[in-house]
């Protein structure tokens, strides 16, 4: 089990069908969301994962200050958590849209 997300390549059109295909092809490997786990449990992982990195960032960023850790480990740390921010604003842009798209559908 890899443990983490797999990779689903993005164009400016949105997700490629072949990135998405291969994802849910993984899936059943244990790439994504184990057999019967919901999906607020995968976002539930993804966003203790975020909250995780960025702890390690600010744990890293402490130790520099002190003098006890390297710039390197310290950018390597912000930037981990920055990207899984952006990602994690991404998400909930897209549920956002998704809901709001579903709620003006005519009944």
């Amino acid at each position: 089990m890899s443990g983490g997300i797999p990779t689903i390549t993005i164009t400016p059109s949105g997700i490629s069908p072949g990135g998405a295909a291969a994802a849910y092809a993984r899936t059943d490997q244990g790439g994504v969301a184990a057999a019967g786990e919901s999906f607020g449990g995968v976002l539930d992982r993804a966003i203790s994962g975020a909250i995780a990195l960025s702890r390690e960032a600010d744990q890293a960023s402490l130790q520099a200050v002190a003098g006890k850790g390297d710039i390197t480990s310290v950018v390597t740390a912000v930037s981990r958590a920055e990207l899984a921010l952006q990602a994690a604003t991404t998400i909930r842009d897209k549920v956002v849209a998704a809901y709001q798209t579903i709620m003006s559908m005519p009944i």
